[in-house]
């Protein structure tokens, strides 16, 4: 079968994407290689992950199949949760005691300013105004695995970093609200009959018990950890928490990324000693964060691009995103009064996207709002689908660099970090 293998390459890819144990380690080394090349052409690892992903993946040589990716689910899960909960560290209350007021302001200009930027250019392009609402709210949010990965590999620390953390976690909360709101609002005005306050209370429901399992995991941890010592035993109780939670939020379609900045956000807030789990973690994350980037460039397809009507779309919605993202930011930290190197960089770490907005586009699929559409209703929520897909292939390559270039732009005159901040080095 070796042999035969060897002089059929179709039969050499099959055999390669069959164990999931073999895939994982074809793309731990394939993102570790490519990884490094991207650093020795002073790009981040991330951008080599994800590089390395798009070469095994379909889209290129096929060597790791798509039907593979169910395999992976709990890796990029557990990833999601660990960048989720390192995110709650920022809200600790010294953090907000100084930036709290300036990330609400920044917030609410930066998403503002991208929906109105979004929808009105897609507007003129023709779209009709439900799905260029739709897609106005979806360009609102932000990835937060690039940013985590980036100042986590520079080994970041200071103000500006504090700042792009929690604008992404914070914005990411307030986009799920706005977008149970237009989705509500859009469904109306397509026809659709469905009573348009389910979706709201939806969207506000899934926060709210995100919040609270957050809440309730966070001190539970604290609890059973806070007499314990040994570092085993630590990592045994903080990883199955986590994975409880992160699996209790999934389960019942609730969001792992809100409830896991929640229980970072209770842990670093109860005592400074909980600083010590975040420790415990950082020997883990490394591989998972590599899996994960890696298996999301496994999903990029160049397919999007063939399609010169979408191909225009999508660069309108991608190029129009970051002009909202950057002065946005730029317009919330200068009515703030925030100092010019964050205010002139702290835009171009908005870009990235991902999974967050992949979810959103899936969900106004089935959502409820959506089953009475007209054929080509369906397909343009289906073109939605593939602006999306184009605007994370874009974002998650292009957004890790300028992320790398902000970071040292932004960061030059951090200021002191808090004793009980000095702590840990997760970040």
């Amino acid at each position: 079968m070796i042999a035969a293998a060897l002089q059929q390459p179709e039969t050499l890819k099959a055999l390669l994407g069959e164990h999931p144990m073999f895939a994982a380690g074809l793309l731990l080394m394939m993102g570790y290689f490519i990884g490094k090349l991207a650093a020795k052409l002073k790009l981040p690892e991330v951008t080599g992950y994800i590089l390395a992903g798009l070469l095994v993946g379909e889209s290129v040589t096929g060597i790791f199949p798509s039907k593979m990716n169910e395999s992976f689910i709990i890796i990029t899960e557990t990833a999601l949760g660990l960048i989720a909960l390192a995110i709650g560290v920022e809200f600790s209350k010294s953090k907000l005691r100084r930036i709290g007021r300036a990330t609400v302001l920044i917030n609410f200009t930066q998403v503002t300013v991208t929906l109105v930027f979004v929808t009105g250019a897609l507007l003129l392009m023709g779209m009709e105004v439900p799905f260029a609402l739709l897609l106005g709210a979806v360009a609102t949010t932000t990835a937060p695995a690039a940013s985590m990965a980036v100042a986590q590999a520079m080994r970041a620390r200071g103000k500006f970093i504090d700042y792009i953390h929690s604008v992404i976690a914070l914005g990411d909360a307030g986009c799920l609200l706005l977008f149970g709101l237009i989705l509500s609002f859009t469904g109306k005005l397509m026809g659709a009959t469905s009573d348009g306050s389910t979706d709201v209370m939806y969207a506000l429901r899934e926060v709210g018990i995100s919040l609270l399992l957050g809440l309730v995991g966070g001190f539970v941890l604290h609890r059973i950890t806070r007499n314990k010592k040994g570092q085993n035993e630590l990592l045994i109780l903080t990883l199955g928490v986590i994975f409880m939670s992160t699996a209790t939020a999934i389960i019942f379609h609730l969001s792992p990324l809100l409830s896991n900045m929640t229980m970072g956000c209770v842990l670093v807030n109860l005592s400074a000693r909980n600083h010590r789990l975040f420790r415990i973690l950082e020997p883990v994350t490394p591989p998972l964060y590599a899996l994960f980037f890696v298996i999301a460039g496994t999903e990029l397809n160049l397919e999007v691009f063939t399609r010169k009507d979408l191909a225009l779309l999508g660069g309108v919605y991608i190029l129009v995103r970051a002009v909202g993202k950057y002065f946005g930011a730029w317009a919330g930290c200068k009515i703030g009064g925030i100092q010019e190197p964050i205010r002139s960089n702290l835009g171009w770490c908005m870009l990235p996207q991902a999974g967050v907005a992949l979810g959103l586009v899936l969900l106004i699929q089935t959502s409820p709002v959506m089953q009475r559409l007209s054929e080509s209703q369906v397909n343009v929520l289906n073109d939605m689908v593939n602006i999306i897909l184009m605007s994370v292939f874009v974002n998650e390559l292009i957004g890790p660099p300028l992320l790398k270039m902000a970071i040292l732009k932004g960061n030059q005159d951090p200021e002191p970090e808090d004793e009980e901040e000095n702590d840990h080095e997760f970040l």
